[in-house]
């Protein structure tokens, strides 16, 4: 049971560096630039303690709604009780990064605006999504390939 209720309590593994990742933060991350509705993931960087986000905040997605020159204003929904608070967050540049979750949404805006320029020559192209279909059957002949049995080997120390 934990005696400790501090801010940051509790974050032994959510807030530490990732493998080989440790050390001085790469000045790419500095030289990204957030604009006001911009959908974002929020992950802490113990490298940075100033501007980090409370524990409840670590793997949130949220909108910029403020820009500042080291900081941004980012909104997120939180669950309290029977209803969703927007709450307003403002974190370092630091511990936040562009969301790759609307990736595939655009990728395929694209694909149908190309599918668009076909159809409108006159073939018919189909925009729906199609889920993967179960692989096609086999079967596996033993003419020129023999069953082998595969026994375990005796572990053995030579010392």
């Amino acid at each position: 049971m934990p005696h400790s209720f501090g801010y940051r309590a509790r974050t032994r593994h959510m807030f530490k560096r990732g493998f080989k990742e440790h050390g001085a933060i790469k000045l790419s991350t500095y030289l990204i630039n957030y604009h006001v509705g911009d959908i974002v993931d929020i992950k802490a960087n113990a490298a940075q303690q100033k501007g980090m986000p409370h524990k409840y905040y670590h793997g949130r997605t949220g909108i910029v709604y403020n820009v500042t020159p080291s900081a941004v204003g980012v909104i997120v929904y939180k669950v309290v009780g029977n209803r969703y608070i927007e709450k307003r967050v403002n974190l370092r540049v630091e511990h936040i990064r562009h969301s790759k979750c609307r990736q595939e949404f655009l990728d395929r805006v694209k694909r149908n605006a190309a599918a668009e320029k076909v159809e409108s020559s006159g073939a018919r192209v189909s925009l729906k999504r199609i889920a993967a279909l179960p692989r096609e059957s086999r079967t596996v002949s033993t003419t020129d390939n023999a069953p082998q049995t595969i026994a375990p080997v005796r572990y053995e120390t030579f010392i």
